[in-house]
């Protein structure tokens, strides 16, 4: 099935919204995810579910057919394959992969994908802590991290996966240590919503408003309840 580039974005968007929790997703979502208006996402859709790709009720939103869930799949394992060669082999800082894996997601072969796989011994996450999906596109097993949002002052959590939309946002978030795998104690959650916490080893707090806040997902350390 021959897609466009625009169209393989929205399924791997709608994956996304899916992956955050909710099993329909609206028609503002996408438009916001992607910065376009909601009657631009409202032709896509029409499209898309033309080629039975999505399922759409009036007034519910959408959700991926199991086709359309395999193409978002095929999408994300590029990106995030494309990510990991593009920081372990050339060198890119975790802040400007996005955006040429953006670029290059919708072009390589299964070749060239078999290829970046092998060169990277087949990882499970990318730079960002983002599960790849394996060569047979079936969704990465369900992670138990939580936005760091979900805990509560004085919890102590793991980094597990940071998400990789804003260049900025990973630039300033490395700069005070926050990364996959590293351990960040919540210090101070004010009432309207930043988060004030210490990455174990870096040198000082770091203030994390709520919307970057949501898109850090943590977990307990192994063993502890929140």
């Amino acid at each position: 099935m021959m897609l466009s580039d625009v169209m393989e974005d929205y399924l791997k968007t709608i994956y996304q919204l899916q992956r955050e929790g909710d099993d329909r997703i609206r028609t503002s979502e996408i438009a916001t995810e992607l910065d376009v208006t909601s009657p631009t996402v409202t032709s896509m859709l029409e499209k898309l579910e033309e080629r039975g790709l999505v399922d759409r009720e009036k007034y519910r939103g959408v959700t991926l057919t199991e086709e359309g869930k395999t193409v978002a799949l095929e999408v994300v394992r590029h990106h995030r394959l494309l990510e990991a060669y593009l920081t372990e082999h050339l060198d890119y800082d975790w802040s400007e992969v996005h955006e040429e894996a953006d670029r290059l997601e919708h072009h390589i072969s299964e070749d060239f994908e078999a290829r970046v796989a092998a060169a990277l011994d087949d990882p499970d996450v990318d730079p960002h802590g983002s599960p790849i999906p394996g060569a047979d596109l079936e969704p990465p097993t369900a992670s138990d991290a939580e936005s760091v949002t979900q805990f509560e002052e004085g919890d102590v959590v793991v980094v597990e996966e940071v998400a990789d939309h804003d260049p900025e946002v990973l630039s300033y978030l490395a700069d005070h240590g926050v990364e996959p795998g590293v351990e960040l104690e919540i210090l101070e959650i004010a009432p309207f919503g930043m988060i004030t916490a210490q990455a174990i080893g870096a040198d000082g707090p770091v203030s994390l408003p709520a919307d970057v806040a949501r898109h850090v997902r943590v977990a307990s350390p192994s063993g502890v309840e929140h």
